[in-house]
Order: structure tokens, then C-alpha cells, then sequence
């Protein structure tokens, strides 16, 4: 016998295992949802809540913003009526619940892998999901788009927002709420407060939604005066500057410091979240009421599962882990994270100018170490990219060096700032992108693969790519010290590589590093130098493998294969992707036949389609072959970061067969 995932509950771990989903294995559609019984409810709640616990184990995922979420989901489902309503989660990262309550719980053992179901709602996935998510704070901007079409077309269905704290951090979401509170439209927002985004809330929001209140005696007296205004004929047209004056003051009187009835909606709440009966009847009344309502509502991330509700910002989100103890699974290997996390503290012990920022994401970007040791110098503006970049360029006018630590994949909604508040007013700003590249698991919208493409063209912009923990820190050392304007420099979600001597070599602006494969293949090159002329290729036939550091090891074991069947293969890495020096880079590329660029970015404005113009603008360019391995134009999936990279032909075996066809071999 084991202790249950759920507190107070026993069982043995195998029949848990296969016989607990019983009730959920028969919710086929919300219709069935609304057909139990009450007292069935909480069951259905605790299936759920195991279902999603077994299947995160397994495949990774994010479990404690989806188990604080099950009683409003539940409530969501009997109240309204998807897909005819439409039901909104901003992020989606709590949409498990949904998922499973709207007919994918035979197909809900493959979420996250490849071919499998998304992490977040998918368009294509279901008519349940009307958006396919997973940036922070567009939700209300969706759904209100969304009822005012509907309305344009006498269209009478609900549509019903879930956005949390977090989220809520976002300026998107206030520019959204007020022009809701504009159109007058009966949007319904329901605000899930769990004082815990990804990383801890920070700032005013958090502070507000923590203390904001309604007392039930304004509630009742409101709905009173409305029933009695709105029965007296006339009165109401001629009176409306008057009532509209006394319910402003009531406000005053009975509730204090309201942000949302300021932006003109109706405010419900603090509810309790996890009271399945409480959020059915508060639901069930404010799905009648004409007007914008937000509906507070207050849970706990992660409960039901006690690792995730003591630590859930590691339990946001995660990898396989042990079910019975939380205990995640752990690898030898430095990730770049960590590696970035070292650099950055031990850069910081130094220099008292430097200052990090982040948003939302201290963990997941390596600065959590950082912020233990320099409290002052840290800052996390919590889900506001934008923000987060022109606070940094007012740092660095302040004569400060903000390190500014976001994922690729979020870097996307700054394109503005950076390029208006950074590199036309030649800011010292460094950046640091994480989860530059592939990114296994989190499906579209958190590849980090457009990063290069939007940043390279920017003037006044440096870009770097490196490729091990070594040279990651003599580039952040450069950025920071030498470096006298904007710099960025990226990474993917890896391990780091084993080191080779040419990764310490200083930085030289705009050149890569020449790797010969004697050095990143002594023993292969040794055998392949010893080798009879009648069994080698010959001379013509040498081989440049160019990459970004994201490709690095890929490149590399393609580059070592390549020597096996015999042709010489060396590797030029892409240190700087802007500036580039072209005569530096010329010098190197006249003496090889064929070349092929592998790049973990979009092929459509990357940085090898550059370097293959250059070539064949060059003196040699008759003698030489060029291919690119580079992302294709279109959304990758779900994957591991190996199935990303093949459905790419960024594969090791891809990267070796593209070398193969420029030399006109024959490749099975």
C-alpha cells in the first residue's frame, strides 16, 4: 500500500493505476458533464486530478497550474454549453482539465509527445478550443474580437475568459479590459488568483488582486436598485445621470479601490475555487447579467498533489517525474541554464553594475541564483516582455549593465522596444535568449526559431550563438565588459557539449571559430590520414559544415561520419551571427568543394541564406556546393527535441545525406 495522490485517500498504487478513471472514462462531451449528480462531482475531481498527475509523470507537462483549475473547469462545463459558448484560457497551460472533460481522455496518454495531443489548446485539436495558445495576456483581446462577431451577427452565445495573475501582469490584458469596459459588451472574465504565475507574482496587480473584496451587501442593494430603476417607466431615461452618480457613490461606500468596476464591469468575488456548488450558482447568475462581469475567484496551485502545492513553481512546469514522491529526474550533464547560471553570479560578485532582469521566468532562465545573492540587482516586471526591455534601456541610461534573460520564443512580443528603445538609442543592454531553436514538447508556439531572423537585421544590434559553457562565458564576459552597445547572444534547451580547446579562444568581432577535424576527431582523422590514396577521397572533396551553436552537436557527429566514409569535414561555428566578418570567412570557405549551412532558426530571413549569397557573389563560386539545413517554413509540432530536429532535416543523418548529394554521392 501507498499514500494517494489526493490527501485523506488510501489505495494500492496498481488499482489506482487502471480502475480510478472509472466515471471520467464516461465523460465523453460537457453534456455529460452537466448530466451527473452533485454528489458525483467531487469524484470526477479527484479522477481528474489523478488522470493528469499519472500522464505529467510520465510525459512532462505542466501540472500545478492545470490541478488548481479542476472545480472551476467542472463548474465551467455544467454551466455553459461548449463549443456553442466559447470558453477562453489564456496561456492554455490549465487547460488539461478541459481537455479531458470535452472527449480527449482516450487520446490524453499522448499529450505532449509527437503526433499527440498539444500542452495547450489547438484549433485543429477540437472545437472546444476556439484559439490555439501559449503567450501570456491575449485571451480577453481574443475573446472580445470573438463575442463582438458574434453579436454583429445576432449571435447570442457566451464567451467566457480564464485568465490568471499572472497573466495579468501583461499590459495586453488592461488594453483588452478597457476596451471591453468600452463596448459594454457581456464578456465574462474570470480572474484566477493563486498569488502564483510561473514564477512568484510580483508587483502592484499581485498586491491588489490579493486584497480586493466585494461586500454581498452591495451586491444585493446594486441588483435591488437596478430591478427598481429599470421597472419605473422613463424614469430611467431621464434619471440615468443621477442613478449612474448614486451607484458611483454606493461603490465608494460599500467597495473600495476596484479596478475592474472602474474599467466598467461588473465585479463578482473573492469566490473560493475549488466550491464546485458556489461557482455553479455565481455562474449560472452572471451568465443573465447584459454587461462586462469579471469573477475573482481564489485557488491553490497544485492542489490535490503535495509536492506540487509546497513547491509550484517547480511544478509549473516539469519533466517525467516519480508520482509517489515528486522526485524529478535528474541528469549529469550541465544544461546551458546552469551553465548561464554560474557565469552570470560569479559576473555579478565583480561588477556592481551589473543588474539582471527577467520576466516571470527567474528559474526557467538560470537568474533564480542570481536573485538569492543580489537581491537589489534583481528584478522580475513579471509577464510584460515589452516592459521588461525599455526598463532595461532606462537602466542602461542610468549607467547600469542589465542582463535581460528571456526565452526566444518570448522575446517575439519586444520586437518593438527592442529595436525603439535599445538599439536606435545604442543601449549597453545584454540579452541572454534560453530555448533558443528547437523546443521539445511545448509544441508551436514555443519554438525559439525566429529569434535570428528578427533580430539580425536590427542596426546597432550584435548577435552571437555559442556553443558550450566555455564559450558562453567569454561571450557574456565580452558583451558585458567590452562591448559598448546592444548585444544578444543565444542558447538552445540542452546539455552543454564536451569542451574542445578552440571554445576558449578570445573573441575576434564578427568571426567564428575554424575547427579542423583533427581536433574534434583525432583518433577518425588519424585513421583517415593513414589510409592508402586508392581508399581515400581525394583533396577535391573536403567538406565545411557551418552552424549555429544550437547545432553544434548535431553537426558535429555528422561531421565525424563523414570522415568515416572517408571525406574530410571540418566545422566552421557561427560565434557571430551579426556583425559578420565576410573577408574572414571567405578565406576559409575558397578551400572546400562542397558546404552545407545547419542552422536552428527559420530558413526565410536566417543567417544562411546570407552566407550562401556572399559565396556566390564570391571569386570562387563555380568551384563550390552549397545547401542549407534550416527550419522549413511552417509551425513545428509536438516532439522531442531529436523528433523536431528530423521532421527539419536537421538531424545528424540530414545534415551528413546534404553533404553526401552536393558531392554527388549516392545516399540510400
Amino acid at each position: 500500500m501507498m499514500t494517494g495522490i489526493i490527501p485523506g485517500f488510501f489505495f494500492d498504487y496498481h488499482y489506482w493505476h487502471k480502475e480510478i478513471h472509472l466515471l471520467l472514462q464516461s465523460i465523453h462531451s460537457p453534456q455529460d458533464v452537466k448530466k451527473l449528480s452533485e454528489e458525483k462531482l467531487p469524484l470526477l475531481a479527484s479522477e481528474i486530478r489523478n488522470k493528469i498527475i499519472e500522464v505529467v509523470g510520465k510525459n512532462g507537462g505542466h501540472l500545478a497550474s492545470n490541478l488548481g483549475v479542476v472545480e472551476l473547469t467542472i463548474a465551467l462545463h455544467r454551466v455553459f454549453s461548449s463549443p456553442q459558448d466559447a470558453i477562453i484560457w489564456d496561456v492554455s497551460h490549465q487547460c488539461y482539465p478541459h481537455k479531458l472533460l470535452t472527449g480527449r481522455y482516450d487520446s490524453f496518454s499522448t499529450l505532449r509527445t509527437k503526433n499527440g495531443i498539444s500542452g495547450f489548446t489547438r484549433i485543429k485539436e477540437s472545437p472546444h478550443d476556439y484559439f490555439d495558445a501559449g503567450h501570456a495576456s491575449s485571451s480577453i483581446s481574443s475573446a472580445l474580437g470573438l463575442l463582438t462577431a458574434w453579436g454583429l451577427q445576432g449571435r447570442k452565445d457566451k464567451v467566457v475568459v480564464v485568465i490568471g495573475d499572472g497573466a495579468l501582469t501583461g499590459g495586453m490584458a488592461y488594453e483588452a479590459l478597457s476596451c471591453a469596459g468600452q463596448l459594454a459588451k457581456n464578456l465574462i472574465v474570470i480572474v484566477n488568483d493563486n498569488q502564483m504565475s510561473i514564477s512568484k507574482n510580483t508587483g502592484a496587480v499581485s498586491r491588489y488582486l490579493s486584497r480586493l473584496t466585494m461586500t454581498g451587501s452591495y451586491q444585493r442593494l446594486r441588483y435591488k436598485i437596478d430591478r427598481a430603476v429599470d421597472d419605473i417607466p422613463y424614469v430611467n431615461r431621464h434619471l440615468g445621470k443621477f442613478i449612474y452618480r448614486f451607484k458611483r457613490g454606493l461603490k465608494g461606500l460599500l467597495l473600495t479601490n476596484n479596478l475592474f468596476v472602474d474599467l466598467g464591469f461588473e465585479y463578482v468575488g473573492p469566490l473560493n475555487g475549488h466550491n464546485i456548488h458556489q461557482l455553479e450558482i455565481i455562474l449560472r447568475r452572471v451568465q443573465k447579467v447584459p454587461r462586462p462581469v469579471v469573477i475573482h475567484i481564489v485557488t491553490k496551485k497544485g492542489k490535490g498533489y503535495s509536492p506540487a502545492e509546497n513547491d509550484p513553481s517547480t511544478f509549473h512546469g516539469v519533466g517525467p517525474f516519480n508520482i509517489s514522491d515528486g522526485v524529478m529526474e535528474k541528469f549529469d550533464t550541465l544544461s546551458f541554464t546552469e551553465a548561464f547560471s554560474r557565469c552570470i553570479v560569479n559576473i555579478g560578485e565583480k561588477n556592481k553594475k551589473i543588474v539582471a532582469v527577467t520576466a516571470a521566468m527567474s528559474k526557467g532562465t538560470g537568474l533564480d541564483a542570481f536573485s538569492r545573492h543580489f537581491k537589489e540587482r534583481f528584478f522580475d516586471v513579471g509577464i510584460a516582455e515589452e516592459h521588461a526591455v525599455t526598463f532595461a534601456g532606462g537602466l542602461a541610461a542610468g549607467n547600469l549593465i542589465p542582463i535581460v534573460a528571456i526565452y526566444s520564443t518570448f522575446i517575439q512580443r519586444s520586437i518593438d522596444q527592442i529595436i525603439e528603445d535599445i538599439a536606435l538609442q545604442n543601449r549597453h543592454v545584454v540579452f541572454v535568449f534560453d530555448r533558443a531553436g528547437a523546443v521539445p514538447s511545448d509544441g508551436e508556439t514555443h519554438q525559439g526559431i525566429f529569434d535570428i531572423a528578427l533580430i539580425r537585421p536590427i542596426p546597432n544590434m550584435t548577435m552571437l550563438s555559442i556553443c558550450s559553457a566555455k564559450e558562453l562565458e567569454i561571450a557574456l564576459d565580452w558583451a558585458i565588459h567590452i562591448a559598448n552597445s546592444p548585444v544578444c547572444i543565444r542558447w538552445p534547451k540542452s546539455s552543454c557539449p564536451s569542451e574542445l580547446e578552440s571554445f576558449a579562444r578570445p573573441i575576434e568581432i564578427g568571426r567564428g571559430l575554424h575547427i579542423k577535424a583533427e581536433e574534434f576527431a583525432p583518433a577518425i582523422y588519424a585513421n583517415f590520414c593513414n589510409e592508402s590514396e586508392n581508399t581515400r577521397q581525394t583533396e577535391n572533396q573536403k567538406i565545411l559544415l557551418v552552424c549555429t551553436g544550437g547545432m553544434y552537436k548535431e553537426t558535429l557527429t555528422a561531421a565525424r561520419a563523414l570522415l568515416l566514409r572517408g571525406y574530410e569535414s571540418d566545422l566552421y561555428t557561427l560565434r557571430f551571427l551579426k556583425p559578420f566578418d565576410t573577408k574572414y570567412f571567405l578565406s576559409i570557405a575558397k578551400d572546400y568543394k562542397a558546404i552545407v549551412f545547419v542552422e536552428d532558426g527559420v530558413l526565410q530571413g536566417g543567417i544562411s541564406i546570407y552566407l550562401k549569397e556572399i559565396i556566390m557573389e564570391s571569386d570562387f563560386s563555380k568551384n563550390v556546393r552549397i545547401g542549407i539545413c534550416a527550419f522549413p517554413d511552417i509551425f513545428p509540432s509536438n516532439g522531442s527535441r531529436e523528433q523536431l530536429l528530423e521532421e527539419a532535416c536537421l538531424s545528424a543523418e540530414n545534415i551528413e545525406k546534404c553533404a553526401l548529394k552536393l558531392l554527388g554521392c549516392d545516399v540510400a
